[in-house]
């Protein structure tokens, strides 16, 4: 029996209902973004700082709290709030820049994502607004005055909650039809006393027509019918549509555009400029505000007298239809239906205890909210608008210039709405592993995208992120693309084998464009640069390699031998329906073996990629006189290698008589002439297990990997082993280069951001080995066990450690006996609280020995992996 959710998504394939037009799609930043940067030196940061946004009109996009759009961000609607003490009225989340944060940019906000659905027809987002004034200079000064040793100085800490002296703003939408969208703000005084509270629920439309020729201009303006007041909204591109409101103290109409005179000490040409809602309310001065009743930025003003413990519910209806009674009693029955419909869908997924529930639906809900529309055409940004003056010539041959066929007008899926809103090539395959539980479509979609003529290079290389797109990602896709194909075919009983080929067809050029680009000796060794593991060695391995030598990564070409084993597997699937691609399946077999080969017997001397002392690998610093210097770092890039495998069943074997004799004329007459037996113990007539670790060097690994005293946390796997809390270092060209075990936040500003991949834990690389470690379970059954922990004397299967590892991670976000959640454990006492204790933040990664919360607070993204872990414990 389909659910009401699951009926909506069938009616959006077949096109009958557009429910995706309207969404949580505005996103939470636009101000300090690269495509909203114009200046000569690329400092984006500084260009468009946060005190610039309320007065100065974006060009690629628009931003704000608990927001909606349509699907091209043209019409936005949003929350604005002053509590009567604030200097500014705020109407975007607060955060510190780059250069601000001692760990990079970060938001200095409390919200929190409560629902979602996958057509967006019921959402809840929760926004806790202190009532005296906003600590900005002190959020500013504290986090100054800190190193890269300490932890950030947060909104928590400041004690602007203390006494309940703040409000809780639900806001939640319900969808009535595809184009009928209900929506319903609550205020709550949480604390015991009196308090006021002027609500501003914002329309706007996102200003075009500044930036470009012969653009007819939206116009939202007031109307009054059958004694209703409310507005109207018509916009060329999106269609008309009014916005019904309940009786308001104010109307406030202005324009969305840039206060000259603010900005750039220019004359205004009228006195309607994006700011004006703020100098109107801050100054209690509304004369210009309310004098005319059209404009292209609306807000009805509500100024809310809130007893101690009170609540007021605001209602407001966004709508095509022209309406007699928008609130009557099918108001709030459409919300009581969609909430119903909401945790119905839900209990689909997974079948699981109140507490799992509680933490997947509120992960599925971040996933969802950063959803964000995102604009960015590289030619245009480079070559500036006809209305504007030109950009600095610099920009001719600065940042992503080389990306001209890039031009991004879509719907995504960002690691953070705030802290990265915008997508990463990586980040986004894991995120669509986590969309296929909910909307395979979506999932299949978003990863199409990136191999679109629009987004991939023409030479094939999958653009990475607007700080760079010419940086190097992992590549993830095609393993993403078999995680959607699987979860599609156990939610639905069929495959989707159309969508493989789509991808399959366009990540073959991707992967040419890897092996000809990042094996520079053409040894199947590949470099790579950072490959999103952000200061994870010893020195930066995108830059500045020393001594104008090589690095030969186990990680660069651990990701080459996964990819190949994902091609491979692809081209098996597919074979099954088009035998044609068995020859394809035999190309990447083929590559892997050498692959395999060279990883696990690259020498020089008596240097070699497998250190035969220590069990593990180590990448290798080649310089120009061909000497080998291992760089003995033993983190998750030593690690990987155990990521690529794959369990070839007999049954897929005996249905490819083509592929199955090409490994068996391999085994009988080209692996006596290798130097290491990558088919090991295979006969005919059973399982294939194809693994760039020989089971030898395998069993050592997991050893390590499976130690409390390395790389074994209590709540996963650490990305770098704590041996090196005595520091690692090495001295190479008289230079001395360190690395240390670092559980919390970063202590190197190497790549200028918070990341920190020097011993804390992360959900993406933590899936990868709980896969890795389920495929060879799907080979070697129950007749392979280990201790787990390493020297615990207690064994387990590999299914039951691959378990074991999941629940540690999910308990990062469960409350222990005493109602603790390890990611809380900086404001345990905060989240004891009643109206907080049920709320759950999900960051970018996780303290390598307590579990806490680090990083992007709202990294939904990759972090929301843990409702597959979920989804997969038996």
């Amino acid at each position: 029996m389909h659910t009401q959710e699951e009926k909506r998504l069938e009616e959006n394939k077949a096109t009958t209902k557009d429910w995706l037009k309207w969404g949580s799609y505005l996103s939470e930043r636009q101000w300090g973004t690269v495509r909203e940067d114009y200046s000569a030196n690329g400092n984006a940061w500084e260009y468009f700082p946060h005190e610039h946004a309320r007065s100065r009109a974006y060009r690629w996009g628009e931003d704000g709290i608990a927001g909606l759009s349509d699907n091209f961000g043209n019409i936005c609607f949003g929350l604005a709030l002053w509590n009567g003490k604030d200097a500014i009225l705020k109407e975007r989340l607060f955060g510190l820049t780059g250069p601000q944060g001692n760990h990079g940019e970060d938001v200095k906000e409390l919200y929190y994502y409560l629902e979602n659905t996958p057509t967006h027809s019921y959402m809840k987002h929760l926004y806790k607004y202190p009532q005296n004034e906003f600590p900005y200079a002190t959020l500013v000064q504290k986090n100054k005055e800190r190193n890269r040793n300490e932890a950030e100085y947060e909104l928590l800490d400041t004690g602007i909650f203390d006494k309940n002296a703040y409000f809780d703003v639900f806001t939640e939408y319900a969808k009535a039809d595809d184009e009928d969208i209900l929506i319903k703000i609550t205020v709550c005084n949480r604390a015991s006393t009196p308090a006021s509270l002027h609500l501003l629920p914002n329309l706007f439309i996102r200003n075009i027509w500044s930036y470009k020729d012969k653009v007819q201009k939206p116009i939202i303006k007031k109307e009054v019918k059958d004694e209703q007041t409310y507005v109207s909204i018509t916009h060329h591109y999106v269609g008309n549509y009014n916005l019904y409101f309940e009786v308001a103290d104010k109307l406030l109409f202005t324009e969305n555009e840039t206060n000259m005179e603010v900005i750039y000490n220019q004359p205004n040409n009228h006195p309607y400029k994006k700011d004006l809602f703020h100098t109107a309310v801050t100054s209690n001065d509304y004369s210009l505000a309310t004098k005319r009743s059209e404009g292209t930025k609306f807000a009805p003003l509500y100024h809310l007298q809130l007893k101690g413990k009170e609540q007021r519910v605001i209602k407001l209806r966004l709508t095509r239809n022209s309406e007699k009674t928008p609130f009557d009693s099918s108001f709030e029955a459409t919300f009581t239906a969609r909430e119903k419909e909401c945790i119905e869908f839900y209990k689909t997924i997974t079948d699981c205890k109140e507490e799992e529930s509680n933490i997947q639906r509120q992960a599925f809900a971040g996933l969802l909210w950063s959803k964000n529309y995102y604009n960015y055409e590289v030619e245009t940004w480079l070559n500036g608008d006809s209305k504007l003056s030109l950009p600095p010539i610099e920009r001719q041959h600065g940042r992503n210039s080389e990306w001209k066929t890039l031009r991004n007008h879509d719907i995504l899926s960002m690691p953070d709405a705030w802290e990265y809103p915008w997508y990463a090539a990586w980040d986004s395959a894991f995120h669509c592993t986590s969309f296929a539980l909910i909307d395979p479509e979506f999932a299949k979609e978003q990863l199409l995208l990136f191999t679109k003529e629009w987004y991939m290079a023409p030479n094939g290389q999958i653009p990475a992120y607007e700080w760079n797109f010419s940086d190097v990602n992992p590549p993830v896709q095609a393993w993403a693309a078999l995680n959607i194909y699987k979860i599609e075919q156990k939610k639905t009983g069929r495959g989707d084998i159309k969508f493989l080929k789509r991808i399959f067809n366009k990540l073959a050029l991707n992967f040419t464009w890897w092996v000809n680009r990042l094996d520079s000796h053409q040894h199947n060794v590949f470099q790579g640069g950072f490959l999103g593991l952000d200061n994870i060695g010893v020195f930066d391995r995108s830059h500045g390699i020393p001594g104008n030598g090589i690095l030969e990564q186990v990680d660069g070409t651990s990701w080459m031998a996964l990819y190949c084993l994902n091609m491979l597997e692809i081209s098996l699937e597919i074979a099954m329906d088009d035998d044609s691609y068995e020859d394809m399946a035999t190309k990447y077999f083929g590559h892997f073996v050498f692959i395999a080969e060279t990883l696990n017997t690259r020498c020089l001397g008596d240097v070699c990629t497998w250190d035969a002392q220590e069990d593990f690998f180590y990448d290798q610093l080649v310089l120009p006189t061909g000497q080998f210097i291992p760089i003995k770092v033993r983190s998750i890039a030593g690690m990987l290698s155990l990521a690529a495998v794959l369990c070839i069943k007999k049954e897929t074997l005996a249905r490819l008589p083509k592929f199955k004799e090409s490994v068996l004329w391999f085994k009988k007459y080209r692996m006596e002439n290798l130097k290491f037996p990558v088919i090991q113990n295979y006969t005919e007539d059973n399982d294939f297990l194809l693994s760039l670790v020989p089971k030898d060097r395998m069993k050592k690994l997991m050893e390590t990997l499976l130690d409390e005293k390395e790389f074994l946390s209590p709540y996963g796997i650490r990305s770098l082993s704590k041996i090196h809390e005595t520091p690692y270092n090495i001295v190479i060209n008289g230079v001395n280069y360190s690395i240390n075990y670092e559980p919390a936040e970063s202590t190197t500003a190497m790549f200028g951001g918070n990341s920190n991949w020097r011993g804390p834990i992360w959900f993406p690389m933590n899936y990868l080995f709980i896969q890795a470690i389920r495929e060879y379970y799907s080979y070697t059954g129950d007749n392979t066990t280990f201790e787990y922990p390493s020297g615990s004397g207690k064994h387990l299967s590999l299914k039951e450690i691959s378990d074991a590892l999941s629940k540690r991670l999910i308990n990062i976000f469960e409350k222990d006996k005493q109602g603790n959640r390890p990611v809380n454990a900086l404001h345990q006492k905060t989240y004891q609280d009643a109206h907080f204790q049920d709320y759950i933040l999900f960051y970018e990664y996780f303290h390598g020995d307590n579990g806490r919360g680090i990083g992007a607070s709202h990294q939904t993204g990759w972090t929301a992996l843990v409702t597959n872990l979920i989804s997969e414990i038996k």
